[in-house]
């Protein structure tokens, strides 16, 4: 059976606008009975979150078929990791995401007396990011706290072009610690656990925009990678990047007729 793994930003949508042919694809699948999850490393929303965005451009999908890195990664710190105090820099969606593990928060106002006590740092994309957070930040990894990232992305496309990313914040924190972090969304390996939680194929497609992320983690985890030219890179890119997608699409709206060739009636 034929399962599909959707990347969200520059695949289905540029930020609050959404991407010709998106709505049709989804629908597509869905009256075929065809699997598929939108797995995104933007940890700035949760599922919930995820789906009122959707169903705000006509997309109707369950909670339960979005993954998003800050999922994941409080999956995966419950998982293999014994619990402990937290200080996260990131959007709400991943504080939430940490919270429903039952794992302790530190705000930057407790950080500013307590940081020593800080045993993980987790940190994704965060369009409020202030130097105080970076502060509390560097000095809890610098004292021994485990430092996690959600995602490597450098940059997102968002509706006025391309925007700093998590990875971006992860590189100050590389560069003021001389530490590496742990990274659980695509392309690695940590976030494949999850999707296979949910997603049950015997051949699996990726369909994303991205080579370093969306077409190295099917790369990685033997998908078929197509790619969409609607978000961060380009057929330039293509031409001089070592990571080869398997089919290339000027967008989501060419994947409709690509589908219903590939899928029996």
């Amino acid at each position: 059976m034929l399962g599909i793994i959707f990347d969200m930003d520059g695949v289905i949508y540029r930020g609050n606008t959404p991407i010709e042919g998106a709505k049709e694809v989804i629908d597509y699948l869905k009256s075929r009975n065809v699997p598929f999850v939108f797995l995104t490393n933007n940890s700035t929303k949760n599922a919930k979150m995820y789906r009122e965005k959707l169903l705000n451009l006509g997309i109707d999908v369950e909670e339960d078929w979005i993954i998003t890195s800050g999922y994941a990664t409080a999956r995966y710190l419950q998982k293999h990791f014994r619990k402990g105090k937290v200080f996260v820099i990131g959007g709400k969606g991943l504080v939430e995401e940490i919270k429903n593990i039952g794992w302790e928060i530190m705000s930057v106002g407790e950080a500013k007396e307590r940081w020593r006590e800080i045993e993980y740092v987790v940190v994704g994309l965060d369009t409020k990011l202030t130097y105080e957070k970076l502060k509390y930040g560097t000095l809890a990894i610098r004292n021994g706290a485990k430092f996690i990232g959600t995602n490597p992305d450098t940059t997102y496309p968002g509706e006025e072009g391309i925007l700093p990313g998590a990875g971006s914040i992860l590189a100050a924190l590389k560069a003021s610690t001389d530490v590496e972090p742990l990274i659980i969304g695509k392309p690695n390996e940590p976030v494949f656990e999850v999707v296979k939680e949910k997603l049950t194929a015997d051949e699996i497609w990726v369909v994303g925009d991205r080579l370093d992320t969306d077409i190295a983690f099917a790369k990685r985890i033997g998908a078929k990678a197509i790619m969409v030219l609607t978000g961060v890179n380009t057929l330039k890119d293509i031409e001089k990047s070592k990571i080869k997608p398997d089919l290339v699409l000027p967008s989501i709206k060419e994947l409709l007729e690509y589908l219903k060739v590939h899928i029996n009636d």
